[in-house]
C-alpha cells in the first residue's frame, strides 16, 4: 500500500537535498558511477561519509586514491573498511599529510587489525622526500605503526638481518623474542644507534645501570621501578615506601628475597601482583593460594606453576577491572602463549582462563562451540567479540547485551541481519534499528517509520521491503528521506535523479 507524506511532514526539494545525499552516500546498492558524483564540492561534507565510513567498490577506491584533493586521499587512508593493501598504495603519496594518515591508521581501529604489507612498511620507514617538511621522525613513524597495530612484532623480528639499519634496529623493540645469538648480533652491529638500543635492553637487567640510582619523579620513575634491575639501595628504598611496592612486585628482576617480602605485604594489591608473577616459588605460590583476600587467592589458584610471562599477561588482562567491555588488543614484544595453553584454558573450570581462551582467534571450532554454550555470560560475549567462528546467535546476544561492543560487532560477517522480527519492539533503539533493516520480515516495518528515534526511522525506510510508490513517498518526507535514499532497492537511474536535484554533475 503506498505511503503518502502528510502535509505537515512533506518537505521541499531544497530541504530534502542534504538528506538524499547522505542516504545515497551509505546506500549499499549504489553503483560506482553514482558514488563518484558525491566527490564533487557541491556535495559538501557528504564526501567525507563516502571516504571514511563505508566499504567501497574497488573502482571507487581506485578513483579516491588518485583524487587531486589530499583531504579525500587522507580520508581513504583512515577508512577502516578499506583493505591495508589499498591504503598502503598511499605510502608513496606526494603529500606528507596523506602519508601520515596511512601511518596513524584506521579510525576507529579494528578489533582484529590486519597489518600493512611488508613493502608498505618498508616504504613508510625508509623513503626520503628532500625539501619537504617532516611531520614525523622515523622513530615516531615506527611508534605510530606499532600503536595502530599496523606493524606487528613479527615484522620487527624479521627485520633483524635487513641491510638497512633503520629497519634492522626495529628488532631491538622485540628483545624478548630474540635468541642470545640474535641479541649478540645487535649488540655488535656496525650501526651505533642499534648498538645503543640493544645495550639499553641489556642495561635493564643490570643493577648498575639506570636502576642504580633512585629515579626522578614522573613516568620514568614508575618505568624504572617496574621494569629495571635495581641496586640494593634503590630496592630497599622502594620497599620501604608503600607507594612503590606495587611497582617492585611487577618488576621481573626483583630478587627472590624481595618477592617473598612483598608476598607478605599488608596491602592485598601488592600480594595479588606477586601472585601473578611467572617466576613464583612453589612454596610462595601455595602460601598465596591460601591468602585471606579473595582476589589474591584467585590470582594464585587459577594459574598453577609452571607458567610463562605471556600466559600471566593474558590472565592479568582478564583480572583487570576494565576487561568486561574491553576492546584493546594484547600485542606486545613478548611471544603469544602456546596454542595448547589456550585450548587447556577453554576446558578449564576457571572462568578467568575461559575468558582468556575466548580472546584467542585461532581456537579450534570444537572449543568455540563449547565456549558458545559456556554458563558464564561474559565468556559467551567475549567469544562473540573476538572469534571469527562465533555462532551467529552468540554474536546477536552479545550485540543486544553489550552496547559498547556494537560498533565492532556490526562489522562482523557473522552478525545476523535476518530473522530479527522478535526484536522489532525492543526497548533499545539500536536493537530496533538492526531489526528494522531485516529484509526477510514478513512485511515492511511500517510501524517503525514513526519511531521516536531517528536511527530506527532511517533503518526502517532503508528496508528493501519498501518499493515503488512507498519508497517515493518516504523520499519526500523529512523524517524518512535519508533512510529511503539509502534503500538498496532504488535503481541507479533514480539515485542519479536524486543527485541531479542537488546539482551534482554527472
Amino acid at each position: 500500500m503506498p505511503i503518502s507524506p502528510s502535509a505537515s511532514s512533506a518537505g521541499s526539494a531544497s530541504d530534502l537535498t542534504g538528506l538524499w545525499l547522505r542516504g545515497v552516500a551509505v546506500n549499499p546498492g549504489a553503483p560506482a558511477e553514482v558514488l563518484l558524483r558525491l566527490l564533487h564540492p557541491a556535495a559538501g561534507t557528504v564526501g567525507r561519509i563516502l571516504c571514511e565510513e563505508r566499504s567501497l567498490p574497488d573502482e571507487v577506491v581506485d578513483a579516491l586514491l588518485a583524487h587531486p584533493d589530499r583531504r579525500v586521499r587522507r580520508s581513504v587512508a583512515r577508512n577502516p573498511h578499506v583493505s591495508p593493501a589499498h591504503r598502503g598504495r598511499l605510502a608513496e603519496d606526494p603529500d606528507v599529510v596523506v602519508r601520515s594518515g596511512v601511518v596513524f591508521g584506521p579510525r576507529p581501529r579494528p578489533r582484529q587489525p590486519s597489518p600493512l604489507p611488508d613493502d608498505v612498511l618498508v616504504t613508510l620507514l625508509t623513503a626520503e622526500y628532500p625539501g619537504e617538511p617532516q611531520l614525523l621522525t622515523v622513530g615516531e613513524t615506527a611508534q605510530e605503526l606499532i600503536a595502530s597495530h599496523q606493524m606487528p612484532p613479527s615484522f620487527q623480528y624479521r627485520m633483524r638481518v635487513h641491510e638497512n639499519p633503520v629497519l634492522r634496529g626495529l628488532a631491538t623493540g622485540v628483545w624478548h623474542r630474540l635468541t642470545s645469538e640474535e641479541r649478540q648480533a645487535l649488540l655488535t652491529d656496525p650501526d651505533p644507534d642499534i648498538r645503543a638500543s640493544a645495550e639499553f635492553h641489556v642495561g635493564m637487567a643490570d643493577p648498575t645501570g639506570p636502576g642504580a640510582v633512585f629515579p626522578r619523579p614522573g613516568h620514568y620513575r614508575w618505568f624504572v621501578l617496574g621494569s629495571h634491575a635495581l641496586s640494593d639501595a634503590v630496592l630497599e628504598e622502594a620497599l620501604a615506601d608503600p607507594e612503590f611496592r606495587c611497582s617492585v612486585a611487577d618488576n621481573p628482576y626483583a630478587p627472590p628475597h624481595a618477592v617473598a617480602r612483598l608476598a607478605r605485604d599488608t596491602d592485598p594489591e601488592v600480594r595479588e601482583r606477586v601472585a601473578a608473577r611467572a617466576d613464583l616459588d612453589p612454596a610462595l605460590w601455595a602460601e598465596l593460594a591460601e591468602d585471606p583476600h579473595e582476589r589474591v587467592r584467585t590470582r594464585a589458584r587459577i594459574q598453577p606453576l609452571p607458567r610463562t610471562a605471556s600466559q600471566c599477561r593474558a590472565v592479568d588482562h582478564e583480572m583487570g577491572g576494565h576487561a568486561r567491555d574491553c576492546c584493546c588488543l594484547i600485542l606486545e614484544s613478548y611471544p603469544e602463549p602456546d596454542p595448547d595453553w589456550y585450548r587447556a584454558c577453554a576446558e578449564s573450570e576457571e572462568v578467568m582462563l575461559r575468558l582468556a581462551a575466548a580472546r584467542c582467534p585461532t581456537l579450534p571450532a570444537d572449543l568455540v562451540a563449547r565456549l558458545a554454550e559456556d554458563p558464564a555470560e561474559e565468556v559467551r560475549h567475549r567469544l562473540a567479540s573476538w572469534h571469527p567462528l562465533a555462532p551467529p546467535e552468540t554474536v546477536l546476544a552479545a550485540f543486544v547485551a553489550r552496547p559498547r561492543q556494537r560498533p565492532h560487532l556490526l562489522t562482523q560477517s557473522r552478525m545476523p541481519r535476518t530473522g530479527l522480527s522478535h526484536l522489532l519492539d525492543h526497548q533499545d533503539p539500536e536493537v530496533r534499528a538492526l531489526a528494522a533493516a531485516d529484509a526477510t520480515l514478513g512485511r515492511a516495518p511500517v510501524e517503525l517509520l514513526t519511531d521516536p528515534d531517528d536511527r530506527v526511522r532511517r533503518a526502517a525506510a532503508a528496508n528493501p521491503l519498501f518499493t515503488g510508490d512507498a519508497v517515493e513517498a518516504l523520499l519526500h518526507d523529512p523524517a524518512t528521506a535519508e533512510g529511503a535514499a539509502a534503500n538498496p532497492g532504488l535503481p541507479a537511474a533514480r539515485l542519479h535523479a536524486l543527485l541531479d536535484r542537488a546539482d551534482l554533475p554527472r
